[in-house]
């Protein structure tokens, strides 16, 4: 009997990999439910996943749950522009609708594993450790820590485990359209400045470049999204490299693969809330997933690179 998985914003640069890696499971089938509100079909063109145009708590969709049509649950939909400053949206999509899959699920008994960020430290000092520093800087952090706690009121009250994974700086295939928007764009600085250096535009960094963040292939983000499939408990674990690297790397990666010498342009930094110092604490994830992360910041870079070279947009063919 196949597996039928549900992942909420499925056409989003993770869901669109996570679609892509599960199919390649024997005996495993995918529905996405999408709202397309920021994702992108494109990333579901060799994906043979169901796909139903609806946002993630449609009442259909929570009876489904209900009704155990699910073998488990990735919830990857989310607003996911950290500027976006509007809380009662921010709530009402990331927070408000988790609780309404958790609920439904309860009735089920269906695995639940969600999106979480490392937005809930905020600028707490880094390594960040599951249950210290969470002291985010801005409303999308704060609507993920929400999450993270009313997931915790859920454990002792749904029989099946449910898994939060607080995503650190994630690259990779997928996340062209997250370029593409009018206004912010929010795709990783890997890309968008790949894309300059294509363009011959300059690169703009914060001054001075020695912000360190833990950047995490998408290849070793589905990694550990398929190894929490398998994990017997409930609870909340860092998705990252376990090594911060500041900006300035990410341009002499850059320079190395396409050896070059690309100028740096340097400019004052407008958000408060800017992280400095990223680095996620494994422990947890080690015990809890049974994971560690696979790819270097310069492994993860030259395969992006040269997937982007070649004209690869969707999800990425490691995973």
């Amino acid at each position: 009997m196949k597996e039928r998985i549900l992942i909420t914003g499925g056409s989003g640069f993770i869901g669109s990999n996570l679609a892509a890696a599960l199919l390649k499971r024997a005996n495993t089938d995918v529905v996405i439910a999408d709202d397309f509100s920021s994702g992108d079909w494109r990333n579901l063109i060799n994906v043979d996943a169901e796909v139903r145009a609806v946002f993630c708590d449609d009442p259909q969709l929570l009876q489904d749950i209900a009704n155990g049509h699910f073998s488990a649950i990735y919830h990857e939909a989310a607003i996911t522009d950290t500027t976006i400053m509007d809380q009662k949206l921010m709530m009402n999509v990331n927070t408000d609708a988790f609780a309404a899959i958790l609920e439904a699920s309860s009735k089920s008994g269906t695995r639940v594993i969600y999106a979480s960020s490392a937005g809930t430290y905020g600028n707490s000092p880094a390594p960040n450790s599951i249950g210290s520093g969470e002291e985010p800087e801005n409303i999308y952090g704060f609507s993920k820590l929400a999450m993270d706690r009313i997931a915790a009121r859920w454990y002792d009250k749904h029989s099946a485990p449910i898994i939060g994974l607080r995503y650190f700086n994630v690259y990779g295939p997928g996340e062209h359209h997250k370029n593409e928007r009018e206004g912010t764009k929010t795709a990783s600085m890997i890309l968008q400045w790949f894309q300059s250096i294509q363009a011959e535009k300059p690169i703009r960094m914060f001054e001075f470049g020695e912000q360190r963040r833990d950047f995490v292939y998408i290849g070793d983000v589905i990694g550990a999204n398929l190894a929490a499939l398998e994990t017997p408990r409930s609870g909340v674990c860092n998705v990252g490299s376990g090594k911060a690297r500041s900006y300035n790397d990410i341009v002499n990666n850059l320079n190395r693969i396409l050896n070059i010498d690309y100028p740096v342009e340097y400019i004052h930094n407008p958000y408060p809330f800017f992280q400095d110092h990223t680095e996620a604490d494994l422990t947890e994830s080690k015990t809890l997933l049974d994971w560690q992360p696979q790819w270097t910041l310069e492994q993860g870079m030259d395969d992006y690179i040269r997937l982007l070279q070649i004209g690869h947009r969707g999800p990425v063919e490691t995973a």
